[in-house]
């Protein structure tokens, strides 16, 4: 009993361990001016949670997105535009970050790539169809 004491104290105290920051003023706390909350609002759903990487920051419940909840809010009570916020956030963390897509020209071939490989593909099936209408004629 003595040696599992030790090792009793040890696996328990993560049951008791609490985080030494306050939580996020403005985590799960909507401003008080609707606008701006709307505003806020608006632009949580296009960032993108650090942690779960699949959702947004808006219906995430990890601490990374609450805290990136509250300082959202925070500018925007400052009055700080979206796009703003969004180009700041951009900034520190990359373009990864954003669900709305950027236009930069490096990704260009990327946007022209569907458009490309559509018209591809309709130029061979209209070749074939030709094909097939010279055969049975």
């Amino acid at each position: 009993m003595r040696r599992l004491l030790p090792l009793m104290l040890v696996c328990a105290a993560p049951a008791f361990a609490q985080t030494a920051l306050p939580p996020a003023p403005y985590a799960d706390r909507q401003l008080e001016d609707p606008a701006q909350e709307a505003k806020a609002t608006a632009l949580m759903h296009t960032i993108r949670c650090l942690t779960c990487q699949s959702q947004s920051i808006a219906d995430s419940n990890a601490s990374m997105a609450s805290d990136m909840r509250s300082e959202i809010r925070e500018r925007i009570k400052r009055g700080e535009e979206p796009e703003h916020i969004r180009a700041w956030l951009i900034e520190r963390y990359g373009d990864w970050i954003s669900y709305k897509p950027t236009a930069e020209p490096i990704l260009w071939p990327l946007w022209a790539a569907p458009a490309l490989l559509l018209g591809a593909g309709g130029v061979l099936a209209w070749k074939r169809i030709r094909h097939k209408r010279k055969g049975s004629a």
